[in-house]
C-alpha cells in the first residue's frame, strides 16, 4: 500500500518537474524571441537596403516621378541647420511641389535612404564636399539628411569664415564637411573675405598643396568644378611660365594638376573618391521651348521631355574634359553624372526665394521678387530638392562599394 502511494507521489511530483521545466523553457524561448524582436529585427529590418544593390546599373539614366510618400525626405522647418540661402518655403515661395519629385534610373531602383544605415558604414570617418556653392548647396542637403533620421547629440562648426564646415554626429564619430575651393586648384577667390570681390580673380593652374594638405586622410571626398571657370570677366589663367588665354585649354591644366594630387596622395584602401558633374543653369527658357518665361523664375514643374541636351551653363566641353581626366586616372574615381538628370528641374531653383550667399558684407536683394524676374537664382537650389537626389545617388555608391 506504502509502494503505491509511493508511486503515485513520484508520479506526481514527474508530473509537476516536467511541467515546470516545459513553462520555464517556454517562458525562456519566448523572453529569447522578444530578445530577438527588440534588438535583432530592425536590424534586419534595415539591412534589406543592403540587398537593392544597384551593381551595373546606370543610375544616371532614367526620369523623375512624382511622389508624394517618400519625399521630400525630410522638412524644411525641421532641419535646424538650414540657413536661409536655401529656405525657400521659408522665404516665401508658395508652391511645394518642387519638392516631391524622386529619381527613378530606367533599369533599377535607388535604394531608399537610411541615415543609421548610412552612419554605420562610415562609422569613426570623414566625408568632406570639396568645391564651390554648388557643393555646399549638396552638403547642406546631407546635413538634413543624416539629421532628420537619427537621435543623438549632433553639432556644427566653421573655421576661418565659413572656408571649413564641419557636421559632427557623436555616436557614430563621423564628420561630414564643407571645404571651399572653387576651381580646386588655388586662385586668389579662396580667401573668404576675396569671394565677391571686385578684384580680377587669379587662377594658379598647378598649384594644389595649400588645399591638397586639408584633403589629406579624409575618407570620402567628392569634388566638383565648373561654374568659376566659366565667370565673366573671365579669370586670368596662370600656369608656370606664362598666362593661359584659352579656357578650355586652362580647365583642362587645372583639372590635370588636381588628378596628379589624387594619384600622388590618395590610397584607395583608405579613401573613396568622387567627382560630380556640373550643376545646370536655367537661365535661357528657349532651351525648354518657353521664350516668355524669361529663365526659372516662377516655374513651378519639371521639363517633362529634353530631345537634347541643352547648354545650360553646362559648357559640354568642360562636361568631357571632366569626364576624360576622371577615366584616365591610374586610380579608381567614381564620376557622378548628374548634369543631364537636373537639366529637367527648371522649378527646383531658389529664384528669388532667397538671400545672397554668404550673406557676409551683403545686404539682401530687395528687388529679388516675382515681378523683377532678372534677379532670379536659376543656379542654386532650394532644400528639400534636387541636391538630396545627389546625395541618394552618392549614397547609392557608397553602399554598394
Amino acid at each position: 500500500m506504502k509502494h503505491a502511494s509511493d508511486n503515485k507521489r513520484f508520479r506526481y511530483f514527474h508530473v509537476v518537474i516536467v511541467s515546470t521545466i516545459f513553462s520555464i523553457s517556454l517562458l525562456g524561448l519566448f523572453l529569447y524571441n522578444e530578445q530577438i524582436k527588440f534588438f535583432s529585427f530592425p536590424e534586419a529590418e534595415e539591412s534589406i537596403d543592403l540587398e537593392d544593390n544597384i551593381g551595373d546599373c546606370d543610375i544616371f539614366t532614367g526620369e523623375w516621378i512624382l511622389d508624394n510618400v517618400t519625399h521630400p525626405l525630410y522638412k524644411e522647418d525641421q532641419c535646424e541647420f538650414l540657413t536661409k540661402w536655401v529656405t525657400c518655403l521659408k522665404n516665401g515661395r508658395q508652391d511645394s511641389l518642387f519638392q516631391n519629385w524622386r529619381w527613378q534610373p530606367r533599369d533599377c531602383s535607388l535604394p531608399k535612404f537610411n541615415a543609421k544605415l548610412f552612419l554605420r558604414k562610415i562609422r569613426g570617418k570623414r566625408l568632406m564636399f570639396v568645391g564651390d556653392s554648388m557643393q555646399l548647396n549638396q552638403w547642406f542637403s546631407m546635413v538634413c539628411m543624416i539629421q532628420s533620421g537619427i537621435p543623438g547629440k549632433k553639432t556644427m562648426s566653421e573655421e576661418n569664415s565659413s572656408y571649413i564646415r564641419y557636421f559632427k554626429i557623436e555616436d557614430y564619430d563621423v564628420s561630414i564637411e564643407f571645404y571651399w575651393a572653387p576651381f580646386l586648384v588655388e586662385s586668389s577667390a579662396d580667401p573668404p573675405g576675396m569671394r565677391f570681390g571686385n578684384s580680377e580673380t587669379r587662377v594658379k593652374l598647378e598649384s594644389i598643396s595649400k588645399h591638397g594638405e586639408n584633403w589629406k586622410g579624409v575618407d570620402y571626398l567628392i569634388f566638383n568644378t565648373f561654374v568659376w571657370w566659366t565667370k565673366s570677366p573671365s579669370p586670368k589663367f596662370l600656369s608656370a611660365k606664362h598666362e593661359e588665354k584659352d579656357m578650355y585649354v586652362a580647365y583642362e591644366k587645372g583639372m590635370r594638376t588636381w588628378a596628379n594630387w589624387v594619384e600622388e596622395n590618395i590610397e584607395t584602401k583608405h579613401t573613396s573618391v568622387f567627382v560630380n558633374s556640373l550643376s545646370p543653369h536655367h537661365y535661357w527658357s528657349p532651351d525648354w521651348d518657353d521664350p516668355k518665361a524669361i529663365n526659372c523664375a516662377s516655374e513651378t514643374t519639371p521639363i517633362l521631355k529634353i530631345t537634347k541636351p541643352f547648354e545650360g551653363g553646362a559648357k559640354w566641353k568642360l562636361f568631357d574634359i571632366t569626364e576624360y581626366v576622371t577615366q584616365t586616372l591610374k586610380l579608381p574615381v567614381h564620376y557622378l553624372k548628374i548634369t543631364a538628370l537636373s537639366q529637367y528641374r527648371k522649378d527646383a531653383h531658389s529664384s528669388f526665394y532667397t538671400v545672397p550667399w554668404p550673406a557676409e558684407g551683403k545686404k539682401p536683394l530687395s528687388n529679388r521678387k516675382p515681378e523683377s524676374k532678372s534677379s532670379a537664382d536659376c543656379a542654386h537650389w532650394c532644400l528639400p530638392g534636387v541636391p538630396d537626389t545627389w546625395n541618394e545617388l552618392l549614397y547609392a555608391k557608397i553602399m554598394s562599394g
